[in-house]
């Protein structure tokens, strides 16, 4: 059989869908273009319903109270929509927040606490905030979240990592603590600081819990702390 020959009228259809199932989204919209058979399959509900339940299972469960539902690839676009207009707000968010490619952990810790608000769940943060053209705070605001809020096993976000192309991005952090009292005078307050890479972060590689110090009350009378990129011409003491 020529390849011009070898067309999706000539795979069953269990096994069609088996492979446009196993797609992800992205490669199932290019499998659309490749001939109409392949558009017609991939407008099929019985591939976009279980899409769907992995990225929202909550949301599923309140969909499938609808009597006779159909349309979940419209559903699953029109929901990714809005998801990713709110992704948008966050990293707009953090731009704004941005001062000398640093920022100060209380504008950080707002911009996880949107993603909880907004519902984000791990295949969101997956596709619109650990990607590689965005900044890499906002990487690390997907990370966290994943790891401290969604609880996602650290195996699995290293491998989204690894996937987009990001787990060697590094943060640098800053922290500042009370100085300790020593007869009755207390000592000039302590500068730390600490560049880790993402790897580092979601596997714990690090003797300090980089993402604990970002919580801020993870260390003791821990006065300020700032996150900030790391460059070549980066200069920690900065």
């Amino acid at each position: 059989m020529n390849e011009s020959d070898y067309t999706y009228s000539s795979i069953p259809n269990d096994v069609a869908l088996k492979i446009a199932s196993s797609l992800a989204v992205t490669d199932l919209s290019c499998l659309s273009c490749c001939s109409r058979v392949w558009r017609d399959l991939w407008g099929s509900d019985c591939l976009w319903e279980p899409l769907f339940k992995q990225r929202w299972p909550l949301l599923y469960e309140d969909v499938l109270k609808v009597p006779d539902f159909k349309g979940w690839r419209g559903f699953y676009i029109k929901q990714h929509k809005e998801m990713k207009d709110q992704a948008d707000s966050v990293i707009k968010f953090v731009e704004n927040c941005l001062q000398s490619e640093s920022i100060q952990v209380n504008d950080y810790l707002k911009a996880i606490e949107c993603q909880k608000l907004m519902g984000f769940g791990f295949k969101d943060v997956q596709m619109l905030l650990l990607k590689p053209k965005l900044n890499v705070l906002l990487n690390l605001v997907g990370l966290h979240y994943c790891l401290n809020i969604l609880k996602v096993p650290a195996s699995d976000v290293m491998e989204a990592l690894k996937s987009s192309n990001i787990k060697n991005r590094q943060i640098c952090i800053k922290w500042w603590k009370l100085g300790r009292w020593f007869y009755g005078f207390r000592m000039r307050d302590e500068f730390h600081f600490r560049c880790l890479s993402l790897e580092d972060l979601a596997s714990s590689k690090d003797d300090l819990d980089g993402l604990g110090v970002l919580q801020r009350g993870a260390i003791h009378e821990v006065l300020q702390v700032q996150i900030s990129i790391v460059s070549s011409r980066s200069n920690p003491w900065a």
